[in-house]
């Protein structure tokens, strides 16, 4: 054997982290979100108040947190996906706090105070995901654990009664003495993750041909299983707790992350079909459903009644026009539900379409980011989960702007990071502090050793006693 010396070992020159950027980039969203606020309070005629201070410097304390935590335990963590958030829900806080200023807004309702509280719980269960979840991989060993407890998650509010679970028609809510929850906002993480650990583990299952039809490659019969369960699942949240918006968004989300570990349309094209089926039955079966697609169809039919939410909503794109009637110039508390459902109404009055357009955009870099975090990632759990996690913020998106733009039906989700809503707002930080770590593991450097080439090696005799 040789004793020459062997080669060092070659670390990969490593990215630079950027964490000073990602301060600065926090730092900017709060300036914002503090010179915002006080726009809101000049054009109601409120005057400068301390307290309006104080929210913001509480504000930078808060993402100021999560940012050591990222630079201490993910320091080579994509650093736009924090910033981009914390500049959404802070244009969230000052909307809500521009809706509490509205004249006979209900006491007890939606305020700025809470959403700040929601958004003190979210970011610290973000800091501990950060913290605790050292390897993205380890999710992938609780995978049917995570989907049992996530079909549980979603089940409990239909069986529950009416008065506990239901509201606006929708039975989506766990209410208990001081206590709510909506737990399809966590569900729909557990199946991300339900999802990912499955098709990479059962990869062949979904990658079997069968016939070849119309140029593509169809599963064979007895392999549709998963697909046809995911399909009986979104359509028995559609009947059963109502909930249009939930439905969709797991099925899509199920058929995004299908396509990508396959890159088959056939199970596109069949799933879709399904669902497209499902909604068919369902509108001619339950009134509820179909109540809903005739508001979407003419809402100006009922405009005191059924109709009313969305036409006050097309009022409020309608006034803000191009550039909006700026912050605190509208009349937002004239669509229900404004904080909640309808905060895009709200961004479309007073931003405008401008406005409306700049959130999207801030939207599609955390969902760009993502997907190439996932494209970078070297593990195929890694890839499938970051994929699904943007594409469902995505898929949300999609349904709850084309839901308030009138595209398609209202749905009742709310929007990531800047509607009022606990559970919503503590659920997609808890996202976003898994693609943090997955995006932590794809810029990290690699460490690999230079071996000496087999022809460069040295040759020895070797003779025969």
């Amino acid at each position: 054997m040789s004793t020459a010396p062997q080669s060092p070992v070659r670390i990969t020159p490593p990215l630079p982290t950027r964490r000073n950027a990602e301060l600065a980039l926090l730092c900017f969203a709060t300036l914002i979100t503090g010179v915002a606020l006080l726009i809101v309070e000049a054009n109601q005629e409120q005057g400068i108040r301390w307290d309006l201070l104080s929210y913001t410097l509480a504000f930078l304390t808060l993402f100021v947190c999560a940012h050591l935590a990222i630079r201490r335990f993910a320091p080579f963590a994509d650093p736009l996906l924090l910033p981009v958030v914390a500049f959404l829900n802070g244009l969230g806080l000052v909307l809500i706090h521009r809706l509490d200023l509205v004249p006979g807004s209900s006491e007890g309702g939606p305020s700025a105070e809470q959403q700040m509280l929601w958004t003190l719980v979210g970011v610290a269960g973000f800091s501990l995901v950060v913290i605790y979840l050292k390897d993205h991989r380890q999710l992938a060993r609780y995978d049917y654990i995570c989907g049992a407890v996530g079909l549980v998650l979603l089940a409990i509010p239909a069986l529950l009664p009416a008065s506990l679970s239901e509201t606006n028609g929708a039975k989506i809510w766990i209410r208990l003495p001081g206590f709510s929850i909506q737990p399809a906002e966590f569900s729909k993480i557990l199946l991300l993750i339900f999802f990912a650990g499955v098709l990479v583990a059962k990869r062949n299952l979904f990658t079997s041909a069968g016939k070849h039809f119309l140029g593509m490659d169809l599963p064979r019969p007895r392999d549709l299983a998963p697909l046809l369960a995911a399909w009986i699942i979104s359509v028995g949240v559609m009947v059963f707790e109502k909930d249009l918006g939930t439905s969709l968004l797991l099925y899509a989300s199920f058929l995004v992350m299908v396509y990508i570990a396959t890159e088959r349309l056939s199970w596109v094209v069949i799933g879709l079909s399904l669902f497209a089926a499902g909604s068919v039955m369902a509108y001619h079966l339950f009134s509820h459903v179909r109540g809903r697609v005739q508001t979407w169809m003419d809402p100006f039919a009922d405009p005191e009644g059924a109709g009313y939410q969305m036409v006050q909503a097309q009022f409020s794109f309608a006034t803000g026009g191009v550039f909006g009637t700026g912050l605190g110039n509208g009349q937002p508390g004239t669509v229900p539900a404004a904080s909640t459902d309808f905060i895009m109404a709200v961004v479309g009055e007073e931003l405008g379409l401008v406005g409306l357009a700049g959130v999207l955009l801030l939207y599609t870099i955390v969902i760009v980011r993502g997907l190439r975090t996932a494209i970078a990632v070297r593990d195929s759990f890694g890839k499938l989960l970051a994929a699904g996690l943007a594409s469902t913020l995505g898929i949300q998106l999609f349904i709850v702007v084309g839901g308030v733009t009138g595209l398609i039906p209202l749905t009742g989700l709310t929007t990531p990071w800047m509607s009022y809503g606990g559970s919503s707002l503590v659920a997609n930080y808890l996202l976003l502090a898994i693609l943090v770590r997955i995006s932590h593991a794809a810029r990290r450097p690699i460490r690999t050793s230079q071996h000496t080439p087999i022809a460069a090696a040295r040759t020895e005799v070797i003779s025969r006693s």
